[in-house]
């Protein structure tokens, strides 16, 4: 079983679906005990960093995942799931993140690229290319240059350039993913992705 943290934001049926989709059972779970018995976790998240930080921490959850991050098991980040994991974000002001990941959470430059006000917009949404720095697992069948779908107006900056898997450029060159020993994490949307996003949670989900 592959647990889906809910700490209270989110569209997390969706990940759920296109988990099920592919052949996985997930659910959906706030109980810090499923999530330590699942053979998986997926860390999701949509909406404002700090709200969610607030939230993991009033349900218990912070040390949940420090100990799936810690046991080894696979364990995936989507789009807020990803940013939370690194040491603080400056959405709304500064504020501590997870700390499993060195760097920070920074919002896409006010300055439009080239006074190209139609080529650049925040929040940065819709189909963009994956450039591959590392071929993680989670990505064996996907080629450079591939089309993922986004929704973000802040992305990580990573302290450790070891762990950043591919960068996707809008207006500058971002980390859109990140692998770490066990920690794969997107700032784009797999469950979003169709048939690619699909063969990513697919091969998320045959791990050990």
């Amino acid at each position: 079983m592959i647990a889906i943290i809910d700490y209270g934001m989110g569209n997390l049926r969706s990940v759920q679906k296109g988990l099920e989709k592919v052949g996985h059972e997930a659910v959906v779970t706030s109980d810090p005990g499923k999530i330590l018995d699942a053979r998986a976790v997926v860390l999701p998240g949509v909406g404002a960093f700090p709200d969610c930080m607030k939230n993991l921490t009033e349900m218990g959850l912070v040390d949940t995942v420090h100990k799936v991050v810690d046991s080894g098991r696979p364990f995936l980040g989507i789009c807020l799931g990803l940013q939370l994991l690194f040491e603080e974000g400056e959405e709304f002001g500064v504020h501590p993140g997870l700390g499993i990941l060195k760097g920070r959470v920074v919002r896409f430059p006010t300055e439009v690229p080239n006074n190209d006000e139609s080529l650049y917009k925040i929040p940065h949404m819709g189909w963009n290319k994956l450039n591959i720095k590392r071929k993680a697992p989670h990505m064996a069948d996907v080629a450079d240059g591939s089309f993922v779908y986004f929704v973000h107006s802040y992305h990580v900056v990573p302290s450790e350039p070891g762990v950043i898997a591919t960068t996707t450029n809008y207006g500058i060159e971002f980390v859109s993913s990140v692998w770490k020993d066990n920690i794969f994490a997107t700032q784009f949307h797999p469950e979003k992705s169709q048939a690619l996003g699909l063969g990513i949670l697919k091969r998320f989900g045959e791990l050990k």
